[in-house]
């Protein structure tokens, strides 16, 4: 065999990148180079250096590489995959039985992180369906001083965030207060004490079929549906509960469908809770986060 019929990396990646394209993965070249990082027990950057530099691929990293590319190309979440999710500064473990966090959640937790260095030295942090920690866990990781508390029904997503909580102990000057339980009901200890809520629910309307088969068939549907036909029933019980846990003056942050920030700013608007409800758009330009003051 010659050296320019040798296999290497860049070709292995960029025949996964197209096989990835012809399955409508969005994308798909991130992916290629995500799953060969994975395999390769490095980085993105490492990857990419080593196909400039058109390094080998041996016969056990061709193997691997193959399955986990046919695998995502079936639609299997890459971070069920890799098992691991890059949310804002941090590395999160995830998998089956928890909702993977999406881009559009970092833009919550910057919502919530802004609130909660606004509220002083030492804010008060509940994150109400925490998932993965995904949202507590940026917030301890970049407001130093901020007492975070974080509640999660699922007890197989609890399973997660306990794993990421314990992870990322170390870094933070308090570890996360992590609880298994109903996010309507939760923190009795902390009610009118909370600087501020934040919170990623289940919002999804019943009915509604997600299109992308990642959500569909992977993500938990206790985590993606909103229980009524306007999928507003569970994040409107998640805010009752936030109002009551919020200090005067305290903040709510509430992500929500791109459909829904009318529906959802007109009743926390009618509530008598609330003062200053204001929606806020995404990366995509997405009306997608909702933020209310509470009154008092």
């Amino acid at each position: 065999m010659t050296g320019e019929a040798r296999p290497t990396i860049a070709a292995a990646v960029a025949s996964a990148h197209r096989a990835l394209e012809a399955e409508g993965i969005a994308s798909a070249e991130v992916d290629a180079v995500e799953l060969a990082a994975f395999v390769l027990g490095s980085d993105g950057a490492d990857v990419r250096r080593r196909m400039v530099l058109r390094d080998p691929a041996d016969a056990g990293f061709l193997d691997t590489y193959a399955g986990l590319v046919e695998e995502r190309a079936g639609r299997v979440p890459l971070q069920h995959l890799t098992g691991r999710a890059y949310f804002r500064h941090l590395t999160l473990e995830v998998g089956p039985g928890v909702f993977v966090p999406r881009p559009e959640t970092e833009v919550t937790a910057g919502l919530g992180i802004d609130a909660a260095r606004a509220a002083g030295d030492t804010p008060v942090v509940v994150d109400l369906c925490t998932g993965s920690g995904a949202i507590a866990l940026a917030v301890a990781d970049e407001v130093p001083g901020a007492r975070v508390h974080a509640v999660e029904l699922s007890p197989d997503a609890h399973a997660w965030a306990a794993q990421n909580v314990d992870r990322h102990a170390g870094a933070h000057e308090t570890p996360v207060d992590l609880r298994l339980g109903d996010a309507t009901t939760a923190f009795k200890d902390l009610e009118g004490a909370v600087d501020v809520v934040v919170s990623n629910p289940p919002y999804i309307p019943d009915g509604a079929v997600p299109l992308d088969p990642e959500v569909r068939d992977h993500d938990p549907e206790m985590a993606l549906y909103g229980r009524s036909a306007d999928g507003l029933a569970i994040p409107l019980a998640v805010a009752r509960r936030a109002a009551v846990l919020l200090r005067p003056g305290g903040v709510l942050v509430m992500e929500h469908a791109d459909v829904q920030g009318e529906a959802l700013t007109r009743a926390l608007g009618a509530a008598g809770e609330w003062r200053d409800v204001a929606d806020h758009r995404d990366l995509a330009g997405r009306p997608r986060v909702t933020t209310a003051v509470r009154a008092g």
